[in-house]
Order: C-alpha cells, then structure tokens, then sequence
C-alpha cells in the first residue's frame, strides 16, 4: 500500500500509464504553435550560426 502525501491510498503504482511528451497527432491548433515555436527556434540557431562566424 503505497501513501500519497494527503494520506491517500495510491494503490500499486501509476493508473494511466506513461504520458507522451508530444501528441503523436496534434489538433490543428497545436500543430500551427509547434510550427511557429520550431521557426524561433530555427531562426535563433541561424542567427547564433551567423554571430559565431562574424565574432573573429
């Protein structure tokens, strides 16, 4: 028997298993936001790219 911090009974382990990070199939929604994210994140690895090469 395993004791949550409030004192309740938890049972034997997790009950709905191992979430995955990302959605396998996001909504339309999510799909554009992990776009836009990916091109930050694209964009910023172009610049920092650039500004290593410029800094010499």
């Amino acid at each position: 028997m395993t004791l949550h911090p409030a004192g309740r009974d938890t049972g034997a382990g997790c009950e709905t298993g191992p979430m995955p990070v990302l959605d396998p199939n996001p909504q339309n929604g999510q799909k554009k936001m992990l776009l836009v994210f990916g091109s930050f994140f694209a964009i910023f690895v172009v610049i920092a790219i650039i500004a290593a090469i410029a800094a010499p």
